[in-house]
Formats: structure tokens, sequence, C-alpha cells
């Protein structure tokens, strides 16, 4: 498996729990001890995406935007029960095809300097 695949992953995890530590507090009502695990979820998020195979930090987030896209929908549908249709589908696909561009596509600048 490629290791930046695992990072992505794992930074989409930890981002969407950390994020989801905050809707509880606040939207949910629960203690604000959730913001405790929340904020070190958070920051592991961040250091995952420094493990990504990226020459440029900018690259590494766009190409992460895809994945999240995909990790929000499975959250979506695991854990608030909500199935994704197809149009999520479809354009979950259109953003990892996107992700996927701009990881390993061919590097050739658009304006020379």
């Amino acid at each position: 498996m490629h290791w930046s695949l695992v990072a992505f992953v794992s930074a989409a995890s930890t981002e969407i729990i950390g994020c989801f530590a905050f809707w509880a507090w606040r939207r949910m009502g629960r203690s604000i001890w959730w913001l405790v695990p929340g904020m070190i979820s958070l920051a592991l998020f961040a250091y995952f995406l420094t493990l990504v195979d990226a020459e440029h930090a900018g690259r590494s987030y766009a190409t992460y935007g895809g994945v999240y896209i995909v990790a929000a929908l499975f959250w979506l549908w695991l854990a608030e029960g909500v199935r994704p249709d197809h149009w999520d589908v479809i354009g979950a696909c259109f953003c990892l095809v996107g992700a996927a561009i701009i990881l390993w596509g061919p590097r050739h600048p658009l304006v020379s300097n």
C-alpha cells in the first residue's frame, strides 16, 4: 500500500474525529471535556499530513481534500446512519481522480519564471 494513502486516510480519520468532538460539544451539548481528545486528534491530523510523499505542502493539502470528501461520506454513512446517494458517490469519484492527478501528475509549470 502506498504510504501517502495511509497518511491521507489517517489524516482524514483524525480530522473528522477531532471536528466531531467540537460538534458534539457545541451542537449536541456534550461536556467541554470532549474538546481535549478533539484537539489531540486535530494535532494528529496535521502531523499525518506531513507524512505524505509530496514535495510541497500545498499540493499535499489539495490532494487531501479529495480524500477527505470520501472519508466524510463514510462518516455520514457509518456514524450518522445516512447512506450516500449516487450523486455523492459520483462526486467523490471525481474528487479522487482530481486528487490523483494533483499528487501524481507530471510536473510542468504553466508559467515559466
